[in-house]
């Protein structure tokens, strides 16, 4: 009997991959569409669902394979619906997904991490305490979206690679995963979007490939004294030479960018920020996406920064749509379950689970 150690999990991998796993035992092809439809489509947690394979083939798949790659180790629901989940990978370490709902709209959101982890820093993200462990692989990527949708029961419409990790310091992987969330999810690339840091040979590989996705820079900062403070890869990849890579991405994709700025008081709140950011993307094609601070705590539990009034946000906004821009302030989710990236990892660790 096989132990389970060397089965090989389906979920998260493509057709291609399903149709060699069920040639190799000795199966028609036709089964592989079907395994397919069931994990895809049904979202099967077993092969005893399946209903339409026999008792024998499904004895066959038990004996050699699982459906999901990841286990769930920890769920916590907000008030507000938020579902975040902090799912083990294969090699026992963690990794963290958010499913979030809207009041004004019906569509679902699924934020995926690309890393164990993350190297890039950044003095305000919960996940930069964690330090880099590794990046995932693809089908470790879209397995965070089947498994968010096994466990809801809900049809996830929106992608953004916004969690634990830098997307674009694993672009391989996450250029694979996105073609597998369009040909084998069912989700539109235009319905998927990349968060990045600012890694500019990410970007300038993501313009090559053309995908129909969203870019979002996390800029925080129009300044480089203050962003090579918060977002430390800015001394790597200066603001400057950053708008001109966006510029190039815009160019050859026709994609419209999004500019993430988190709103820390008394850093990146000032008016005279503001003015200068809608200076800074006045010739850029991109929308404005302001992000009040969500305060999370350091290992010896303080609090970084603080999150600025709503009348500073105000003002910001105000000043910042000087630039014809369209400025958004986002529609907080989970708030009071640790829904920021990396802090239910964190706090997971903390109390030795």
């Amino acid at each position: 009997m096989n132990d389970g150690k060397d089965k090989i999990a389906l979920s998260g991998k493509s057709l291609e991959e399903i149709s060699k796993f069920v040639k190799e035992l000795g199966l028609p092809n036709y089964r592989a569409k079907q395994i397919h439809s069931w994990i895809y489509s049904k979202y099967a947690d077993s092969f005893e669902q399946m209903s339409d394979l026999s008792k024998e083939t499904r004895d066959l798949l038990n004996e050699r394979a699982t459906v999901g790659l990841l286990k769930l180790a920890h769920l916590e629901v907000s008030n507000d619906g938020t579902r975040k989940y902090l799912f083990q990978l294969p090699d026992g370490k963690m990794v963290e997904s958010v499913l979030m709902s809207f009041d004004d709209r019906p569509s679902l959101s699924a934020c995926v991490s690309s890393q164990v982890g993350c190297a890039v820093g950044c003095t305000f993200c919960a996940t930069g305490f964690l330090g880099f462990k590794r990046n995932l692989c693809a089908q470790e990527i879209v397995d965070q979206v089947m498994s968010i949708q096994r466990e809801s029961g809900k049809r996830i419409s929106n992608i953004v690679y916004m969690g634990q990790g830098e997307p674009l310091l694993n672009t391989e992987e996450v250029i694979e995963s996105i073609h597998r969330i369009r040909d084998s999810v069912g989700i539109g690339q235009r319905h998927i979007t990349v968060s990045t840091s600012g890694i500019i040979p990410g970007i300038d590989q993501l313009a090559k490939e053309e995908l129909q996705i969203t870019l979002a820079l996390s800029l925080h900062a129009p300044d480089s004294d203050t962003r090579d403070e918060i977002v430390p890869i800015n001394k790597k990849f200066p603001v400057p030479e950053l708008i001109e890579s966006l510029e190039r991405y815009y160019n050859k994709t026709g994609r419209r960018i999004t500019i993430e700025y988190v709103l820390l008081a008394g850093v990146t709140d000032d008016p005279d920020q503001a003015v200068q950011l809608a200076e800074l993307v006045r010739n850029l094609h991109c929308n404005i996406n302001l992000i009040p601070y969500n305060p999370t705590r350091a290992k010896d539990g303080a609090v970084l920064y603080e999150r600025p009034s709503m009348e500073s946000q105000r003002r910001f906004k105000q000043l910042a749509e000087s630039s014809g821009k369209t400025v958004t302030i986002r529609l907080e989710r989970g708030t009071d379950i640790n829904a920021a990236c990396g802090q239910l990892h964190n706090s997971f660790i903390e109390s030795g689970k």
